[in-house]
């Protein structure tokens, strides 16, 4: 068992295959489906990734969808360091100053 029921999860679901995406739409969008993904508790007793569960988001829909991960986690960045931009802000300071703004 990976999750059991109250668990924070996220699940994945394809709303619209490729093929049945709206005409009116550019190709490249028509050439992939529609995704989403969403987090919620858990309304199953137990679920393992891979499985077809249901979730209750916080505002309180319910969702179905293929569990994807168990108590999830924001884990992006803003990329390394650049050392030259570390500089600007106060270089523009100094620039305006200098222009008496």
């Amino acid at each position: 068992m990976d999750a059991k029921r109250g668990d924070w999860v996220r699940i994945h679901n394809i709303v619209l295959e490729a093929g049945d995406r709206a005409p009116n739409i550019p190709e490249d969008t028509q050439n992939v489906p529609l995704e989403f993904w969403t987090k919620g508790y858990l309304m199953d007793d137990e679920a393992k990734i891979g499985d077809k569960v249901e979730v209750e988001t916080y505002i309180g829909r319910k969702v179905e969808g293929t569990l994807i991960e168990v108590n999830p986690f924001y884990d992006h960045d803003f990329g390394k360091c650049v050392p030259e931009l570390l500089y600007i802000g106060r270089q523009v300071r100094s620039l305006m100053e200098e222009d008496g703004e």
